[in-house]
């Protein structure tokens, strides 16, 4: 699977390149894979739309808001293929596949902010190869995130939701921030890097799972289970992810944002509304 992935961005390089040069938008998804269940707020490589900017990678997409100088949501498919022995790369960096002229958040901007350098798509989702996981220390795909949330409410649902694999499943995470101004370790603050990056006041993430399969955008049903959570970027909140369970439905409506817009509209207006309430363990 990881061969027809590197061979298709081979196969692609020319023409990004010729986007990037001539100012043309690039094609909307080059990695389709990552966008199954939709395109969220219809995000495309133009950058006459930088505050929905799509940055499609290999390990997963994302919407890229330069004002605020992160990523609005990032969505990636995981399943076994993507689990490997690779080990943490820990090389945080620019991301130079910003348009020219784009302010590239550093790997020091965060320095002794009060905030962590919160993955969107983390690293341990991508562990298949080196490369994998060194996409996902691309600062395109960090958010300044209270270090109790970042290090133990998030860590422990990521943790939980890599547990669907060993049961044959496969999954579809988007996850993404809204809002301005969170408490860090430091205390409160809405930017930081002398103002380069916004603070949010709330991170979101919903997990799809689904049995091993194809056409994995036609298969949702009311029995898929679907979890979806909404977080306050504070560092005082419960280690508990489960407490902060909502609907789809929410989440679009606090964003804007239609999360699953390939999904078939009867489906969606079914998944979207229901809170989650299976096992967390």
């Amino acid at each position: 699977m990881h061969v027809s992935r590197y061979a298709f961005a081979a196969a692609l390089a020319l023409s990004v390149a010729a986007c990037s040069t001539s100012n043309d938008p690039a094609p909307t998804s080059l990695f389709p894979e990552h966008l199954t269940l939709g395109n969220p707020s219809g995000a495309t490589a133009d950058i006459n739309q930088p505050t929905n900017y799509l940055l499609s990678k290999p390990q997963y997409a994302l919407s890229y808001h330069r004002d605020r100088g992160i990523p609005t949501w990032v969505s990636w498919h995981l399943d076994a293929t993507w689990r490997g022995s690779a080990p943490r790369q820990d090389d945080f960096r620019a991301d130079n596949t910003l348009p020219a002229g784009w302010y590239q958040v550093q790997s020091t901007s965060y320095s002794d902010s009060g905030f962590d350098r919160g993955h969107q798509c983390p690293s341990a989702d991508r562990t298949s190869t080196v490369a994998d996981n060194s996409a996902t220390f691309l600062m395109s795909n960090m958010v300044p995130q209270a270090p109790r949330n970042n290090q133990q409410t998030w860590a422990n649902f990521e943790n939980f939701t890599r547990t669907f694999l060993s049961s044959g499943n496969e999954v579809y995470i988007i996850c993404g921030s809204y809002g301005k101004g969170g408490t860090g370790s430091g205390g409160f603050a809405t930017t930081i890097d002398q103002g380069r990056v916004t603070v949010p006041a709330r991170f979101w993430k919903v997990v799809v799972v689904l049995p091993t399969g194809d056409n994995d955008a036609t298969r949702l049903s009311d029995s898929t289970r679907i979890i979806a959570i909404d977080t306050p970027n504070d560092n005082a909140l419960s280690t508990d992810w489960s407490q902060y369970r909502t609907s789809v439905d929410a989440i679009e409506a606090a964003t804007g944002l239609d999360l699953f817009s390939a999904v078939p509209v009867l489906v969606q207006q079914v998944v979207e509304a229901s809170v989650d309430e299976g096992p967390t363990q």
